[in-house]
């Protein structure tokens, strides 16, 4: 894949991705929504990190804070 960020959030759509963020954590989930802003929004989510490995149903990521998104 290769293009426009937003164009590039267009093809994973209800694929599951890796979004790594500043603070060193990844979630792990399926991409289901983004915005202009590369917000995204991942069902359901496995966090990694620091602690145990968490499961939520829905997590929304502010664009701020992602540093990598791997499909």
């Amino acid at each position: 894949m290769s293009g426009r960020p937003l164009d590039v959030l267009e093809e994973a759509l209800d694929a599951p991705v890796t979004v790594r963020l500043k603070d060193g954590n990844a979630h792990f989930g399926v991409l289901t929504g983004y915005d202009q802003h590369m917000n995204v929004v991942l069902e359901p989510t496995e966090i990694d990190g620091d602690a145990d490995d968490e499961v939520e149903d829905t997590t929304i990521i502010r664009g701020d804070n992602v540093v990598s998104i791997d499909l």
